[in-house]
């Protein structure tokens, strides 16, 4: 893997850091890989996921870090610690965020409490401790939304998430605003219907690949690609995007 793929790296003693936070399965672990095998050394956080973490410790060695990035102080630390070893932090990457699958009136209040914090808050706290470093080496943020935010449209089955995902989006274009000016850009990416490890039942509904016009669900490596290139030096002057990934699905 990797044969035709443009490297961050331009010479090996300004080997590029990133960090993917959420990057011990699914759609952060093939972010994280696909960081990797364009030449970036690369940080991973997880919050729960132990035993996925265990079996990653070989892969990504030393660069393991537990943290619950809804805590600010934690979340500052564990980007200081990064920066401290490494010197720079130039890509970062976050794809936690809870998901829940409900009509509005099968939702309570705590629910919607538990989206917006592992949502927007962790996206917040990590925006804030990630900032610094980022404007020192002209770098670049994504975060993660869901195919369908563009047009507020209204939803049967997630509509909390969607309004969780929907905020986020406009802190992401914010940011894009006041980061700008320092060379930073912020984006983000919103796949549609993409099986993996850890994906919602859902995913795997027959009638709703069915109404992809695409024809199918899409894969990691797609994901992974453009997110890769949401990060990479190409898409510098790409900000407040949001990249949707979703095969038609949605439109």
């Amino acid at each position: 893997m990797g044969t035709g793929r443009r490297s961050f790296v331009p010479m090996a003693s300004e080997q590029q850091i990133a960090l993917v936070a959420g990057g011990v399965r699914g759609l952060g672990l093939a972010v994280a890989r696909g960081l990797a095998e364009r030449g970036l050394k690369v940080h991973v956080t997880w919050r729960g996921s132990a035993e996925r973490a265990d079996e990653l410790r070989d892969e990504f060695m030393g660069r393991l870090h537990q943290v619950d990035l809804a805590d600010g102080d934690a979340t500052r630390a564990m980007v200081d610690s990064i920066v401290a070893a490494e010197g720079r932090l130039d890509r970062v990457c976050s794809s936690v965020g809870g998901y829940h699958a409900a009509r509005l009136d099968g939702t309570d209040a705590g629910t919607l409490d538990a989206l917006w914090r592992s949502n927007v808050v962790t996206a917040m706290n990590l925006l804030a401790a990630v900032r610094a470093p980022l404007r020192v080496r002209g770098g670049s943020l994504l975060l993660f939304g869901c195919a369908g935010l563009e047009g507020l449209r209204a939803r049967r089955e997630c509509a909390a998430y969607a309004a969780a995902k929907s905020a986020l989006l406009v802190l992401t274009r914010s940011a894009a605003v006041e980061e700008a000016p320092f060379g930073v850009n912020v984006n983000m990416l919103s796949p549609g219907l993409v099986p993996h490890d850890g994906a919602h039942v859902t995913t795997l509904d027959p009638a709703l690949q069915a109404a992809i016009p695409a024809g199918r669900p899409g894969t990691l490596d797609e994901v992974s690609a453009a997110a890769c290139y949401l990060m990479s030096p190409e898409a510098n002057h790409v900000t407040g995007t949001d990249l949707v990934l979703s095969g038609g699905w949605m439109l």
